[in-house]
């Protein structure tokens, strides 16, 4: 527990920690083409720690950069979702898998980007 974040992923917030795997909504057009193994960044941190240090963004921590990789896109559990019609007295019973993508982070740190000023 030396090190966590918090980030945003589709207006839902996420504590990530290094080494961990997360099941997330498919969130992107972009990232449901990548394949097996791609490597990410993710910008938008809300909250960064860093052992006793603890870095507050407004909205977003400037410099604070989340790597990782995608392993595969799986389905959570089925839902089922059952619709019951006293007066008739008929039951309906449907329901749906969610797309899921696995990820791991691989590491949680501050990044300097090359910014050119003229």
């Amino acid at each position: 527990m030396n090190k966590y974040a918090i980030i945003d992923i589709e207006g839902k917030q996420l504590r990530v920690e290094p080494g961990r795997f997360y099941d997330i909504r498919r969130f992107n057009d972009n990232l449901n083409l990548w394949g097996i193994n791609t490597k990410f960044s993710i910008y938008r941190v809300l909250l960064f720690r860093d052992e006793s240090n603890i870095h507050v963004g407004s909205p977003w921590v400037v410099n604070a950069v989340i790597k990782g990789r995608i392993f595969h896109s799986c389905f959570r559990e089925k839902l089922t979702i059952s619709k019951i019609s006293c007066k008739k007295k008929t039951l309906r019973i449907c329901g749906y898998k969610e797309n899921m993508i696995r990820l791991t982070i691989d590491s949680i740190g501050f990044h300097c980007r090359n910014v050119s000023s003229r």
